[in-house]
């Protein structure tokens, strides 16, 4: 028979997990060794990639400080999310705000040291990411425009410093990136349109709220057809060999997702498509296993040999 105090450990271990939002980390650290593996190292073998100590010292701080970073966006939007999501801070609030913010340094200051272990450079560049993060969560968040962008581009960040790490500057690498820009976008709006109430009520200034939830649905309209774009050059790759069926699923969630936006105008219904698109981006994450049969049977016979 379990104790209360094993009862009361589990509900704060599982709090835990729930504020800094375990299984988008677990996501994370898949994707950033996937893409490690298939786009910005294609020359290495898997041996090496996945040996690679300072591939493992950039993933560990990047696991420590989007911890970090999910821990003080929790501080900040506590009354929001009481609105928007009463479930979800009902199971947060089991963990204390004070040992929150004690965890949120302690996790920056592991992250910054591990990024050292690389580089003064990765160093400075993860104590960027710090400051970034807490000046979005801090001030930037309750502007439209500049908020949503650094919204995106905090998301898209910790592939940065792989992608330096390997020093692979091809083209295809900036058009994929250019297509989850977009897709995370419209993602970010979606959400605002999800949380409007939050955000009114705690003088949010997001984007839906600054210009209306007409004019927040023209722009995710706009976004998804610029995807089109990155997709269509994507496609005269033949490295990207089956992945171009990701690409497919993708158009066509894409236009669904733009035809049932005009539709939405309920909480579920955008909840509904912001899953969406997040199930699309980890189908994308996983896809990468597909971009070139050659390069991966290159990979596992260099770790056979």
């Amino acid at each position: 028979m379990s104790t209360p105090k094993a009862n009361s450990l589990f509900y704060k271990l599982f709090s835990l997990l729930s504020v800094i939002r375990g299984y988008n980390i677990l996501v994370l650290v898949a994707a950033q060794y996937l893409a490690a593996i298939f786009i910005f190292s294609e020359k290495k073998s898997l041996k090496l990639v996945i040996f690679d100590s300072h591939l493992f010292y950039l993933v560990l701080a990047t696991i420590c400080i989007v911890a970090s970073g999910y821990i003080i966006n929790n501080f900040y939007d506590v009354k929001a999310d009481r609105i928007n999501r009463p479930i979800k801070t009902g199971l947060d609030s089991y963990v204390k705000q004070e040992t929150k913010l004690s965890l949120y340094f302690l996790l920056n200051f592991i992250g910054f040291c591990f990024g050292w272990l690389v580089s003064w450079r990765a160093a400075f560049f993860f104590a960027f990411y710090i400051f970034t993060i807490w000046f979005y969560s801090h001030k930037l968040k309750k502007h439209p425009l500049i908020g949503l962008v650094t919204a995106t581009i905090l998301t898209i960040l910790p592939f940065f410093s792989i992608f330096i790490h390997f020093k692979n500057f091809s083209k295809v690498i900036f058009i994929h990136a250019f297509f989850l820009f977009l897709v995370i976008m419209v993602r970010e709006i979606i959400k605002d349109l999800e949380n409007i109430k939050g955000a009114i009520a705690n003088n949010y200034n997001t984007f839906p709220v600054k210009y209306g939830e007409r004019n927040a649905k023209k722009t995710i309209i706009l976004l998804l057809i610029l995807t089109l774009i990155p997709v269509a050059i994507l496609f005269n790759y033949p490295a990207i060999t089956y992945m171009k069926y990701y690409f497919y699923l993708a158009s066509f969630i894409l236009i669904f997702v733009g035809f049932y936006t005009f539709k939405a105008s309920q909480k579920n219904q955008y909840r509904l498509l912001h899953n969406i698109l997040k199930l699309l981006l980890l189908i994308g994450v996983f896809s990468l296993l597909f971009i070139d049969k050659t390069l991966i049977l290159d990979k596992v016979v260099n770790v056979l040999d």
